[in-house]
């Protein structure tokens, strides 16, 4: 037995200078690596229909909506030389440092609930639960400007962050804060917030031409307080309307010029404009997207900075990061709760100033009682004060993959803000058509991905659950119609799948004739059923039997449309003779889980009685859509 106190340190010459852990392994060379690569992916092909290496690596390098490609391996060349330190130019690792406090970012909520009595409820929980800041949203269907010194009444703005925004009265919104900031006995260098101006934002929401005039009497108001800034330019907007990260980086950086430009022509100083514009921005369940976004708008920034002569101090952007409300879903909520953490990480490591975790069912209504609100909250505080994030500056700088996303960012940001430019500048490219046409290009590729489940959504277009749980919320107030940019989330296209089948009289059913044993159907199964259930279909089944059994089945479910199930020996076994026998039975759609060539001999005949297919890649949009239209389901 060990005697404790008889413990002594190891001999210097037992621990080695240096350690190498993979020191006597032979470094791996490209080429080896590709061989792996090809062996992989030629897997089971025949013999003469090998990938080459050309054509593998394609099926390795991915790309975004916008065009942005993803290498399948990322090396030391791919990251800079020189990484730069946080805290100077070009920003590109952090506009502000952190010194590893558990405030390293403001924790952020946003409140927009018309009840001031209730918000001012919700506005004081938040703050006594660890939130840092509030945003509150001012406008007819959100809190009325009117009641902004109400629902701030039991906030002490010295401690506390404060911004508003509006979707349809922005200086309204601005003037009823800065009544309330007036009328405050804290001192003015004391409180910090924000007016939430952005005239381009509110021109892409609403239509019409951007109204920049003016903007230099904001900076006026609030110059007596140093912590305040007038002006937010707002991607999120954006971002909402589909744009991808490329077109929301670059409409950002040049709605930023458009501002500057402005105030430089009303008497402001460049300095001074850099000063009074903040940058709010989403934050997707793509952390390094996100990551590598947030950390593109610095450097990009910076370099605007540079052609205005803004001192080099004073050219780093301040972000405001928000979870996107464009990935939420609304059925199947709690999901969301997984997204809005991913996101929340994402924009803490790419060094957002402020993070605004939306309530996990903001897809649904206005939060109903305090327990999504809660879910938010915690979201961002338990990353700050639990995950030990706050203790690095740019923690993925150093990164080969994001240092290389990040250049890649800026250099194609870079090149639609000299397009947009060139259209004579953010406003003119909004007015004149620019941006509509870049985001419908987008959207469509988006909807098509969305559609064939390469861009798959959990638990909406991938392992859907039927009767998922949700949560009970209050209304959203009635909205009046804006003539800007649409704002569509994902997921909508799915979940008008689900309310067809739900308000329908009959439950729709898809039959999946299971032929053969569990081991000859098993898997087509697995993937078929969720693919009806993305629609909230049921699927009522038969396992194996002759096809006497099966018919009865089918006719016994009340299903209309059948769905086969199985493997290419039990297809050219049973496959044509059942399908023919649930036609006969008054089947109106039979569809194929599988390749027509799987029926052998009878496979011409087959493709003639089949009247689609269930597989990897498929529109499921448009087969589930044509599958209730073929039930008589009402759009």
């Amino acid at each position: 037995m060990t005697d404790p106190d008889n413990l002594s340190a190891p001999a210097q010459a037992d621990v080695p200078e240096e350690l190498t852990l993979a020191g006597d392994f032979p470094a791996p060379t490209v080429d080896q690596w590709h061989k792996e690569v090809l062996k992989v992916l030629n897997r089971g092909r025949p013999e003469g229909k090998e990938l080459t290496l050309d054509k593998a690596m394609a099926r390795l390098e991915p790309t975004t909506v916008d065009g942005i490609k993803f290498e399948p391996m990322y090396t030391r060349q791919d990251a800079p030389e020189h990484l730069g330190v946080p805290g100077v130019p070009p920003f590109t690792r952090g506009t502000t440092i952190r010194t590893g406090s558990i405030d390293a970012w403001d924790v952020r909520s946003l409140h927009e609930d018309p009840d001031a009595a209730v918000t001012r409820k919700a506005v004081l929980t938040d703050l006594e639960r660890g939130v840092t800041s509030i945003w509150l949203r001012i406008g007819a269907d959100a809190i009325a400007a009117s009641d902004i010194s109400t629902v701030l009444a039991d906030v002490m703005l010295d401690l506390a962050k404060v911004e508003v925004s509006s979707r349809d009265d922005q200086a309204g919104a601005a003037q009823a804060l800065l009544d309330v900031v007036k009328a405050s006995t804290v001192e003015a260098d004391r409180i910090s917030f924000n007016l939430g101006l952005d005239p381009i934002g509110f021109a892409a929401l609403n239509g019409g031409t951007p109204d920049l005039s003016g903007m230099a009497e904001w900076v006026g108001k609030v110059k007596d307080f140093k912590q305040a800034r007038p002006f937010v330019v707002d991607s999120t907007i954006y971002h909402n309307a589909g744009a991808g990260d490329v077109a929301e980086l670059a409409w950002a950086i040049a709605t930023g010029i458009e501002y500057v430009r402005a105030l430089v022509e009303q008497g402001v100083s460049a300095a001074d404009a850099f000063e009074s514009i903040n940058f709010r921005v989403s934050a997707t369940h793509d952390q390094f997207l996100t990551i590598a976004r947030l950390r593109a708008l610095r450097t990009l920034w910076n370099r605007v900075g540079e052609v205005f002569e803004v001192p080099a101090a004073q050219r780093g952007a301040r972000q405001e990061a928000v979870t996107s409300w464009r990935e939420l879903t609304r059925d199947d909520p709690y999901v969301n709760i997984l997204r809005g953490t991913i996101s929340t990480f994402g924009a803490a490591v790419g060094g957002a100033e402020a993070i605004t975790t939306l309530p996990f069912d903001a897809a649904i209504g206005l939060p109903n009682g305090d327990f999504t609100r809660r879910i938010a909250r915690n979201t961002g505080i338990i990353l700050s004060e639990e995950s030990n994030i706050e203790r690095a500056n740019d923690p993925a700088g150093g990164s080969f993959y994001v240092e290389s996303l990040t250049t890649t960012l800026e250099q194609a940001a870079w090149g639609e803000v000299q397009a947009v430019e060139a259209a004579g500048g953010m406003a003119k490219a909004l007015t004149d058509g620019h941006v509509a046409e870049v985001l419908d290009k987008v959207n469509a590729e988006r909807a098509a991905r969305l559609a064939n489940r390469k861009q798959p959504i959990t638990a909406v277009s991938e392992f859907p659950m039927m009767g998922a749980r949700s949560v009970e919320t209050k209304p959203f107030p009635a909205t009046v119609e804006r003539k800007g940019l649409p704002w569509h989330r994902d997921a909508e296209v799915f979940e008008a799948l689900v309310d067809r089948s739900a308000a329908a009289a009959d439950k729709p059913k898809v039959f999946l004739a299971c032929l053969g044993t569990r081991r000859d159907f098993g898997a087509r199964e697995g993937f078929s059923a969720p693919v009806w259930h993305i629609a909230g279909i049921e699927t009522p089944q038969c396992e194996g039997g002759s096809t006497a059994e099966i018919v009865e089945a089918f006719t016994k479910s009340g299903a209309q449309v059948v769905d086969l199930c199985s493997n290419a020996k039990t297809y050219a076994a049973q496959g044509l003779e059942v399908a023919k026998a649930l036609k006969e039975a008054g089947a109106k759609a039979v569809y194929l889980s599988g390749a027509f060539k799987e029926f052998g001999d009878d496979a011409a005949e087959a493709e003639q009685i089949v009247d689609g297919r269930v597989f990897l890649g498929m529109n499921v949009v448009d087969t589930l859509s044509t599958a209730l239209d073929t039930m008589g389901v009402a759009k």
